[in-house]
């Protein structure tokens, strides 16, 4: 649900006691580890993780397509669907729609990447039937009022104008722009103010028949719930939906090959800085290997090499990282910093310097060895709460990684050797092919044109 939905403070003073048991529920772990495939008597399956011990519910699912499937002229209409899924649907106008919703506690929300369209519900078990029964609504039968879009519409925009005044977020765009120039990677998620300012209701109809369909549909429930109960309730739910998406084809893509330096001046104390270059796809045999060295590179916070020598040895930024980021059509690596205009050069020079160091001579085995230790003492974090464990599991089935992923993600990790991160480092890393974006006021560095 959108953070700025409106609610009377009486009925929020009211109904506080339901809040305050879901959101304590919510933060205790669920103890089942054995998930179960079920498939209602339609056919639609769902992962089940059942958890009894707590009277909580909690709904996990994805359509394929995302923000991916926006057509060109109105970039961030999947992403204002999300905010209006929940803002009145079937007989149920807006108001009515919130106020069930608070009335019983549930939680209905919506999220949307460039590959796929999310949608969350959390329920207290006694109200689970008409929790999903409001799902079902949201999902089959959208109203799409004229006063809830225009209000969304105004809460999107005031976000896209404080988003062009934010560094990280213009710096962000702008890669994205330079590295995937016109495949729909290179729109914003979020759009652009002529954009959603031209989105039409007509728009976002064609938005939910074209995507919400059963055949590309991923779930999983944790909770209070056995598998004949949701066998039935998927169909319930689900059913009415088209059997297939109707979704533009999206190609498989390379981006654009740096070195390439984009500096665009905003009037901060800081330059913030984005960097990266193609990555290694999720299905790639290398991708584990390739995880535990980004972990070595930047992906492990204090530990990482970039951390250590940018910010410990040189004090140049509060923090440095770097990230995996694995597409349906391409694949990233990508990493950011922020530090003073001053020292803007010599943090650029000193990441790439790392980056260049780290390729030709890869990490040493006592690096590895605590990277592996780590990623794998961590991963238990990932399914700590009923939601977490439901949230992991759509992105298992997403990346189409096998029911029994959980039980051998450790195991590959601990299977990954010395020559296995040497090799995938000199493999992934190449800072000769950095893209970077650079917003500020920077000392000392010069753009580099595509090819120049």
């Amino acid at each position: 649900m959108t953070g700025n939905k409106q609610v009377g403070l009486m009925t929020a003073f009211r109904f506080v006691g339901f809040f305050v048991l879901l959101v304590i529920a919510a933060e205790r772990p669920a103890s089942a580890t054995e998930i179960a495939r079920v498939v209602s008597p339609g056919g639609i399956e769902a992962w089940l993780v059942e958890e009894h011990s707590l009277p909580l519910v909690s709904l996990h699912l994805a359509f394929s397509g995302g923000a991916a499937q926006d057509p060109a002229g109105r970039e961030g209409l999947a992403n204002m669907v999300t905010a209006l899924l929940d803002e009145g649907a079937g007989e149920l106008d807006s108001q009515t729609f919130q106020t069930r919703l608070e009335e019983l506690a549930i939680r209905l929300s919506f999220d949307v990447s460039r590959d796929a369209f999310y949608g969350e519900m959390k329920t207290l078990s006694r109200h689970r039937d008409e929790a999903f029964d409001l799902l079902r609504l949201a999902l089959t039968a959208p109203r799409f009022d004229a006063e809830p879009v225009e209000r969304m519409r105004a809460q999107l925009l005031s976000r896209l104008r404080f988003e062009q005044e934010d560094p990280e977020d213009v710096a962000g765009k702008a890669w994205f722009e330079i590295a995937f120039g016109q495949h729909p990677y290179a729109r914003p998620v979020n759009g652009r103010p002529e954009s959603v300012a031209a989105i039409t209701i007509d728009d976002l109809k064609r938005y939910v028949g074209r995507v919400f369909a059963r055949g590309k549909l991923k779930i999983a429930v944790v909770g209070d719930i056995d598998a004949k109960t949701l066998g039935a309730k998927l169909d319930e739910i689900f059913g009415a939906l088209p059997a297939m998406p109707e979704l533009e084809p999206v190609a498989q893509t390379t981006i654009v090959d740096g070195p390439v330096r984009r500096i665009i001046d905003m009037n901060i104390p800081q330059t913030v800085i984005q960097f990266g270059h193609a990555g290694i796809a999720r299905k790639d045999a290398d991708f584990m290997p390739a995880y535990v060295v980004n972990y070595i590179l930047g992906g492990g916070g204090f530990s990482s090499r970039l951390y250590e020598e940018v910010r410990e040895k040189r004090g140049l930024a509060y923090s440095v990282y770097t990230y995996l980021y694995p597409l349906d059509h391409a694949a990233l690596l990508l990493g950011g910093v922020a530090t003073q205009n001053e020292r803007a050069a010599e943090s650029l020079a000193t990441i790439e310097e790392e980056l260049k160091r780290l390729a030709e001579e890869g990490p040493s085995v006592d690096e590895l060895n605590a990277a592996k230790s780590y990623l794998k003492g961590s991963y238990a974090l990932r399914f700590d709460t009923s939601g977490k464990i439901a949230e992991q599991l759509v992105a298992i089935q997403l990346d189409d990684l096998g029911i029994d992923y959980i039980n051998k993600r450790n195991d590959l990790i601990d299977a990954v050797t010395i020559d296995d991160v040497k090799r995938v480092a000199r493999r992934l890393i190449a800072p000769q092919r950095l893209i970077v974006t650079v917003v500020g006021r920077p000392k000392g560095l010069e753009e580099i044109r595509p090819g120049g």
